[in-house]
């Protein structure tokens, strides 16, 4: 495994407490969908109206909370067996809508140009690897490394 896709493991077993109560409490996974949705969502309006210095640490906590839903959701979805496939959709539009969001509030710093190109910076390798699977191809996750590869070697 390359880039930040090696520490996913990592990640999770920290995370594995908080997955055994939000299995014994029967959390459903797509509230954590929307709780990280709603954590992202946070981070952008601090971004918005805090004075940069004093936005630094809830952007910080909230994006924290939003990596920690993003993991959590599809993990408590396999361990309880409600994975289906529209929470994986669900899932995923979450995903996006979150990491635009989070854009969104860099608004109040950048211009609407460069704003734009790093939401579809961010955002267009996953509509690509879902437009894939869509079409039945695998989907696979990686570092840049393992795509170039892919796009070379046509895997």
């Amino acid at each position: 495994m390359n880039g930040l896709y090696a520490l996913k493991p990592w990640y999770a077993d920290r995370l594995s407490g908080a997955r055994a109560a939000l299995v014994r409490h029967e959390v459903s996974p797509d509230t954590l969908t929307a709780a990280g949705v709603v954590a992202a969502a946070g981070a952008a309006a601090a971004l918005t109206w805090l004075p940069t210095g004093l936005a630094a640490l809830p952007v910080a906590v909230l994006l924290a909370a939003r990596l920690a839903f993003a993991n959590l959701d599809g993990a408590l979805a396999r361990d309880t067996g409600r994975t289906t496939r529209r929470g994986a959709v669900l899932n995923e539009l979450g995903d996006r809508a979150a990491d635009l969001l989070v854009l969104a509030g860099f608004l109040a710093l950048a211009p609407l140009w460069l704003v734009a190109a790093a939401g579809l910076a961010a955002t267009l390798p996953s509509w690509v690897s879902l437009a894939g699977a869509a079409a039945g191809a695998p989907r696979r996750n990686g570092g840049s490394p393992r795509r170039r590869r892919r796009a070379v070697h046509g895997r």
